[in-house]
Formats: structure tokens, sequence, C-alpha cells
């Protein structure tokens, strides 16, 4: 069965003659950057005309983004702007620090003079985003013999920590957004209290994303080098000066090139298995788990390894639901900007 037809969306306007032929442009707005996609709809299905990536911290509005965009590409104005963003959206409003700019419906409609305008999380836009997946998107690694529909559970380590579900109507997937990630982190073996009390005494609040993110990785680092008293040799203090952190400390590691590194990683990939499988029992997902970002993605090798599915299905009375549940994943990097595109075209009738 090919992957998007394991993942039924639920997208009641594909057949609406309402949203056919409409044009629209579609936002992928993170911390570092923002991808601009304009598209036009036809049967049900999206055509991508144009598409660009621009420094988020250029901009003090989202519409002076767009607005460029449109310019740039002599593209006319969209019939319809959907905004997939890091953070909760209430009441039409998404404000988190991450961003130079709030966004609000009602701003962006004023000036841009386009009404039909939604704002979605960045992880429910990617839970969309599996419409417009392939095969090759995706990546198995572990395969469940039963096709147990249920909910599916979605898990994306990167920039910060997104969480998201798939709830199971009994015909299709519907998306929901959580804030998951900022749940507390709960320790379970003794380095792992020690961890927690290492950050705890620089964050106060010790989060899953504060482990599991891009900062979390070097967070881990860190405990690793100054507590388990790992050297760190100038090569290595050079690059992780120098920026990305998270990439230095996984290249070092998968190359063997530094044992503080590989220590890091070995308890990242812990760490990731162990929240999953957290998510999944939350949400009951026997439809699921779906790990994405782009730290998933960089240590492919390691979840393909038989520690990280141990630690997985590890349940005080469980078990049997972690077995059963299908992981997979998904490498499409465009997931959230096509999601939003699908969500903001097809979402309604």
């Amino acid at each position: 069965m090919p992957f998007q037809n394991k993942f039924p969306l639920h997208l009641p306007g594909e057949k609406s003659t309402e949203n056919q032929n409409i044009s629209l442009v579609a936002a992928d707005v993170k911390q570092k950057d923002t991808t601009l996609g304009y598209y036009v709809s036809e049967n049900g299905k999206l055509e991508l005309k144009a598409k660009k990536e621009y420094n988020t911290q250029d901009f003090g509005l989202f519409s002076d983004i767009l607005n460029l965009f449109l310019e740039e590409h002599s593209l006319s104005k969209p019939s319809r702007i959907s905004i997939a963003v890091p953070g909760p959206v209430l009441n039409g409003k998404c404000t988190t620090e991450n961003l130079p700019f709030d966004l609000d419906i009602e701003l962006i409609r004023s000036r841009t003079e386009v009404e039909h305008i939604t704002l979605i999380n960045d992880l429910e836009a990617m839970a969309y985003g599996l419409k417009g997946t392939e095969d090759k998107d995706f990546c198995t690694l572990h395969k469940n013999s039963s096709t147990t529909k249920g909910n599916v559970a979605i898990l994306a380590p990167g920039r910060g920590l997104g969480e998201a579900g798939m709830f199971w109507d009994g015909e299709c997937l519907r998306p929901f957004a959580t804030e998951g990630g900022h749940s507390e982190f709960s320790p379970r073996a003794e380095d792992e209290l020690e961890l927690y009390r290492f950050l705890k005494a620089i964050h106060g609040i010790v989060s899953w994303e504060s482990v599991l993110s891009h900062e979390g990785l070097f967070n881990v680092y860190r405990f690793v080098r100054d507590m388990r008293r790992q050297e760190e040799p100038e090569w290595l203090t050079q690059k992780l000066e120098k920026g990305d952190s998270h990439e230095v400390i996984i290249d070092a590691a998968l190359n063997g090139e530094n044992r503080a590194c590989a220590l890091t990683v070995e308890a990242y990939v812990d760490f990731i298995a162990r929240e999953a499988s957290n998510l999944v029992l939350k949400l009951k997902a026997t439809g699921g788990l779906i790990l994405a970002g782009s730290l998933a993605v960089k240590i492919e090798a390691l979840l393909k390894m038989p520690s990280f599915y141990q630690t997985f299905v590890i349940s005080d009375k469980m078990e049997n639901i972690l077995k059963s549940t299908p992981i997979y994943l998904l490498k499409n990097e465009n997931a959230i900007l096509t999601g939003a595109a699908y969500y903001g075209a097809f979402g309604r009738h």
C-alpha cells in the first residue's frame, strides 16, 4: 500500500467547486527562515508555481515577506493565504518569542486585502502535508504485520520539539496540534536524574524540548562534557563556536571522532525513543508513529538500530500496544509548506 494511502486525511473541501481554480500562498514560518509557495488548485490537487525562502529576522511583519515574494515573482494577489507557525494558534493569533513578529489574521488581512486567511500550527500542517508525499519520502523503522486503523502520533525534534496527532474518526484522520514538547522531562535512571539537576540549575523548568531539540542536544553534550569530564579537543571547540552545534555533535558522533559526542547522541536517541513511547501511549496511536524533523532525519542510521526500538517498547503494562505500533521516518522537508497549502485550499467545504 502506498504510504499516502496509509494516512487518509480529512480534507472535506477537496471536491467542492468553490475550492477549484483558486490561487493560494502558503508559508512555513520558522525562527531562522520563512518559505513561501504560490499554488493553484485544480481537481482537488495543488500545483506549485513559485517558491522562495527568506531570512525571517530581516522582516518586522509577515505581510512584508509576502509582498516581497509576490513582487519578485510578478504574481497577482492570491485568493487565499495559509500560514504554518511554530507555536500555538489561539483565536486567529500566534505570539511566540521565536519570531520577530506576531501573527494575527486580522492584521494580515488589513495589510494584504486577502479575505480568506488561515493560521495553523506547523506540526499540524506537517500532518496535512502527508497528502503531498510519495513513498520515497518515508523510511519504515518498524513494520507491523497488522493493519490496525487508529490514531497517529507525530514527533519532530528540530529547532524545537514538535508534537502532534491525527485522530481516526472511523473513516479518515483529523490532524491536531499539541504543545507536548513543553511538558516536563522525566528522568528514569540515576544518570538522567543528574542531567535533570544540571539542566534545572540552568533553566529552572526542564521540558522535553530542553533535551530533544537543537539546543537540547547541546544541553546533553554540555552535561556529558562537564559532568562526565569528557575531553573536548581544540578542533571540536572551534567547530562548536562557529554555530550549528547540533550538526557538529552528530557528525563527530557518526564519524567516531569524539567520545563525548558519541555518548551525547547515544543518550539523545534513547530520549527520542522514550518521548515517542510517551506520545504513542497518550494518544493511543495504534495507527502509527511518524518521526520527522531535521534531527531525526540526520540520525536515521541510529534510529534503525535495535537499541532504539528496544527502548521504545519499554512500558509498565502497555508493551503490547507499543510493539504493535508501526514506526515511520518522514524525510520530506517540504511537508509543512505543502500541508499549509492543502489545509488552506481544502480544509473546509
